[in-house]
């Protein structure tokens, strides 16, 4: 691209989205009631909580939360809800990630795109116990400082400030070399 001798290139630092990850897990979790299950009757989970950490080329996601499960035992005869509290440290990996990026100004940030969520429950085979098949998927974003490169006219923008752009003037063809993959998930 050849520059008109009236712009330069300037370099700003600015926060941006430097590094993105997505992680979907099964887990499975095993819990111990007072008594001897029958039955399963109900299993559910909730309070999740959790927060993202930094970790080399990775985010980490650390969090708890309780699984509540509704059983029946004394041969069917008697019902009672055991409660555990879980917890839990997610490895999500940075499919994407700016290596111009400024480390030591990184903030993470993590999203749950699908809560833990119970997807199977069944008396472990000791008869005493009952395993739990936990699903769960997380989004993570670093934004940091980076350098950005950008045009400015040397003799600034004042021809610009009352003036409207048409739109329809807009090459669509100079869109034709940006990277797909570096727009953001949520525009698509």
């Amino acid at each position: 691209m050849s520059l008109d001798k009236d712009l330069q290139c300037r370099e700003i630092y600015t926060k941006a989205v430097c590094g993105k990850g997505r992680k979907f897990s099964q887990v499975t979790n095993t819990v111990t009631p007072p008594h001897a299950p029958t039955s399963i009757l109900g299993a559910w989970i909730i309070n999740n909580q959790y927060d993202a950490v930094k970790s080399g080329e990775h985010v980490e996601v650390v969090g708890t939360y309780d699984i509540n499960i509704w059983y029946s035992y004394d041969k069917n005869t008697k019902t009672d809800v055991a409660k555990e509290t879980i917890s839990y440290v997610e490895a999500v990996g940075l499919s994407y990630l700016d290596k111009k990026h400024r480390p030591s100004t990184a903030e993470v940030t993590a999203f749950a795109t699908q809560e833990p969520n119970c997807v199977e429950a069944s008396i472990s085979s000791r008869g005493d116990s009952v395993v739990i098949r936990v699903e769960r998927e997380f989004k993570v974003e670093m934004i940091a400082e980076t350098k950005v490169c950008v045009v400015v006219c040397a003799n600034g923008c004042g021809d610009f400030d009352d003036k409207q752009v048409d739109l329809a003037s807009v090459d669509d063809g100079d869109y034709e070399d940006l990277d797909p993959d570096l727009l953001d998930d949520d525009l698509n």
